[in-house]
């Protein structure tokens, strides 16, 4: 598989997103979930995300067991930030130096890792100065615990903060054709000034793109994007029309909707490593066939009339104050 570089750390051009594999979008697969990791380092990917909070705590587990004879060929992500118990009441955030060191250390042991290749500030603690915060991972990275540092849903402000106290590797930022806010509020813009490589989560927009969500019903009782406004009722049938223009330009492609969605990420830049999530080997197979997708600047253009920026109805959340720290 071909790489790209966020900054100084050479990864696969795609990542493979975790988050799914445990929680919010139904009931996981463990079996399942850890042949679709090893299927993805087999096919030439090495870069791998997750978070403490996702399970809560029982996706690191689920990671660490999978690379655990693979360590060398992988590229690992994880996060902290974002406080919850083991029951899965949410507790608000935290930067606090302390809560930093803590964080990272437990993240060490649920991996069985001595180091963490990136580790992210999964939300922004607005009650603690960010350079308490980032000083604090820096000393991660002088101890050999870490290796890179990024951030994660950071305004301009922060990460120009950030990247004063340490070099930030990675920003993690939702951006798809139905989420294309990074492109209009200065933190693309931001990130490239600065040289710092940038991450796309849910580039597929949840699931969304790929046409294969056509109603709230194909969803399981549980999944968290019920509660999302743009999956919503009327949100629900204007944001699908994107859908159905997506589908009409990648069957000229000869590609699925989810594999030009991917590639359109793709072409925005060198700089951009999009991490699919999926826990099935057959969707991994198709994110990855993206990779072969040429798009031209006609396509690009044609992309760009049926998802402008701003054309998807709803909040990304349900609550927006948790991000843009």
């Amino acid at each position: 598989m071909e790489t790209r570089k966020l900054r100084d750390l050479e990864v696969s051009a795609i990542g493979l997103g975790c988050m799914g594999m445990s929680e919010f979008y139904g009931p996981g697969d463990e079996v399942g979930s850890i042949a679709t990791i090893h299927r993805f380092l087999e096919l030439g990917g090495n870069f791998i995300d997750t978070a403490d909070i996702y399970g809560p705590f029982t996706n690191e587990e689920l990671v660490g067991n999978a690379i655990k004879s693979k360590r060398d060929s992988v590229i690992l992500a994880t996060k902290y930030g974002n406080v919850r118990d083991a029951d899965g009441s949410w507790k608000g955030i935290s930067g606090k130096p302390d809560y930093v060191r803590k964080s990272c250390d437990d993240s060490l042991r649920r991996l069985k890792v001595d180091y963490i290749d990136l580790y992210y500030q999964h939300r922004v603690d607005r009650s603690t100065p960010i350079e308490e915060t980032w000083g604090a991972m820096s000393e991660l990275v002088q101890a050999g615990k870490v290796r890179y540092l990024g951030i994660s849903e950071a305004s301009p402000v922060t990460i120009r903060k950030a990247n004063a106290v340490h070099p930030i590797t990675a920003v993690q930022t939702e951006w798809s054709l139905w989420s294309r806010d990074v492109e209009a509020n200065d933190i693309l813009k931001t990130v490239r000034e600065l040289g710092i490589g940038f991450v796309p989560y849910s580039p597929l927009g949840r699931g969304f793109l790929t046409g294969v969500i056509k109603s709230l019903d194909d969803l399981a009782p549980e999944d968290r994007r019920r509660t999302y406004p743009r999956f919503q009722g009327d949100n629900f049938a204007q944001n699908f029309k994107i859908v159905d223009a997506v589908k009409t330009i990648a069957k000229k492609k000869n590609a699925t909707p989810a594999q030009l969605a991917l590639a359109w990420v793709m072409a925005q830049g060198n700089d951009v490593v999009p991490i699919p999530g999926t826990r099935k080997v057959s969707r991994l197979e198709e994110n990855i066939a993206s990779l072969d997708i040429s798009l031209s600047a006609n396509d690009l253009a044609e992309l760009n009339e049926v998802a402008p920026i701003g054309i998807t109805i709803g909040e990304r959340y349900p609550d927006m104050s948790t991000v843009n720290g």
